[in-house]
């Protein structure tokens, strides 16, 4: 009961701990847009609007007010679900937001659904036949492309697939899912480009889970009680390694938050990152605020969910 207990404590403070990083990420995502160079008001209306003209919009939209007002306004939003309305639309920003986190979150699935079993495999098999070729081939690869960013990965990507090949179309819209083929064209980029950093993380992370398993007594006793190694890893040391994997797998999907950005701006998708990216450009506050927002919560709740993981599956981590 104690146990329990001291566990529930701990999931409790972890919780909490999100929840304060996330008040804290929202200040610095309200007053990092803020220092944005360039007037608002002075964009939308032109280089050619008089001052009373740029001073009666501002009064309007609500940025005369200072900026700590504006933010406290903002935070009570979000805790009702109201995002704002975007200057530039005039619209409400979860309407603009809607169908584009639709089509990330679609490509975030797809390119799961190809990195956890790649992942899995390779990480396994490295472990279990550590110190074979097979396990210096898949480590060297994956520090390689550790070391490659994401955005170089994509331009390699559509330097290769579409520019010398010609098999892949360099731009992806991600609309026409009707049949195999079709999807295969319009994610077969993006899904590349995220996969490789995503896969090389995991594989690494599972490697490491698995052998750490693999060299605790009890294993090492099924393997001198003449256990093939195969019997000895998948009968023996996966079940008790699935709580570190799923951790790595949590951490490493985490890694989707950042490279999503970039391989939507670069392949053109029509996902929250390309919509925020375009926001940034004419300075709409409230989208760009919004997006980030998304974001920083979908990163923070798999990073909060690896550390529950690696807590409920480690007892020496509850103490």
């Amino acid at each position: 009961m104690l146990l329990s207990y001291s566990t529930s404590i701990l999931v409790l403070q972890r919780l909490a701990i999100a929840l304060l990083t996330l008040v804290i990420v929202s200040f610095a995502v309200f007053f990092a847009t803020e220092l944005l160079p360039g007037d608002v008001a002075q964009i939308l209306l032109g280089q050619a609007a008089t001052p009373e003209a740029v001073a009666g919009l501002r009064e309007a939209m609500g940025l005369n007010q200072p900026a700590f007002l504006r933010f406290l306004g903002w935070l009570a939003g979000l805790l009702h679900g109201d995002f704002g309305i975007s200057y530039v639309n005039n619209m409400p920003v979860a309407d603009l937001i809607g169908d584009r986190l639709v089509n990330s979150l679609r490509l975030a699935g797809v390119t799961t659904l190809v990195s956890v079993p790649v992942s899995l495999c390779l990480g396994i098999g490295a472990a279990m036949w550590r110190g074979s070729l097979f396990d210096r081939i898949v480590t060297v690869l994956t520090i390689s492309v550790i070391s490659v960013p994401e955005f170089m990965v994509a331009t390699l990507a559509v330097l290769i697939f579409a520019v010398w090949l010609g098999w892949l179309p360099a731009l992806s819209y991600g609309a026409d899912v009707s049949s195999f083929s079709a999807m295969l064209k319009a994610y077969a980029m993006p899904v590349i480009s995220l996969s490789f950093v995503v896969c090389a993380q995991m594989i690494r992370m599972t490697r490491a889970a698995v052998i750490d398993t693999i060299n605790t007594p009890y294993v090492e006793m099924a393997l001198l009680k003449g256990a093939r190694r195969s019997r000895m890893v998948l009968r023996h040391a996966l079940p008790n390694a699935l709580g570190p994997i799923a951790n790595a797998i949590a951490l490493s999907l985490s890694y989707l938050v950042g490279g999503v950005i970039i391989v939507e701006t670069i392949f053109n998708y029509p996902g929250v990152a390309k919509l925020m990216v375009d926001a940034v450009a004419t300075r709409d506050l409230p989208l760009i605020q919004s997006c980030a927002m998304i974001f920083c919560v979908s990163y923070l709740s798999l990073i909060t969910l690896a550390d529950l993981m690696a807590i409920l599956s480690n007892p020496r981590l509850r103490k």
